[in-house]
């Protein structure tokens, strides 16, 4: 990984091999950054992604392995008891067109992934609300 700060965004390359949800939380914690949008695109190998029930409070994964080119990945950089928290969604197709997506669980870079980490003033922390079964946003705590 290499990554450079401007005023209010890290621009942030992935290099092949790394794991992106692993990389993300690194950074975020190497450099205190409490807040913050996430976007990207790239391309990837070895991709597990979630939907999420409601009414069983479970996540059910779906994995795929092959050659898929980031359509959109994007989400959120918070805190949970203080430490960097992310909820990230993607996007990615394969060779014929065909998207899939989800809840990003692990995404293995298979070339290279470009991030855009628009950080934001402030913190905000998430909690387990347990009607819903997810860590959701508190605002006001932190």
């Amino acid at each position: 990984m290499e990554y450079q700060k401007g005023k209010h965004a890290w621009i942030v390359r992935l290099d092949k091999g790394e794991e992106i949800v692993e990389r993300l939380l690194a950074l975020a914690k190497q450099e205190n950054i409490r807040l913050a949008g996430v976007n990207g695109l790239g391309a990837v190998g070895d991709v597990t992604v979630g939907v999420y029930s409601p009414e069983t409070k479970q996540y059910r994964s779906n994995v795929f392995q092959g050659d898929f080119e980031i359509v959109s990945l994007h989400g959120t950089l918070t805190t949970k008891a203080g430490e960097p928290y992310g909820h990230f969604h993607m996007s990615f197709g394969d060779g014929q067109g065909r998207v899939f997506g989800g809840h990003l669980n692990r995404a293995v870079v298979s070339a290279t992934c470009e991030l855009v980490l628009q950080v934001l003033e402030g913190t905000v922390e998430r909690a387990m609300d347990e009607e819903i079964g997810l860590n959701l946003m508190v605002f006001g705590q932190a």
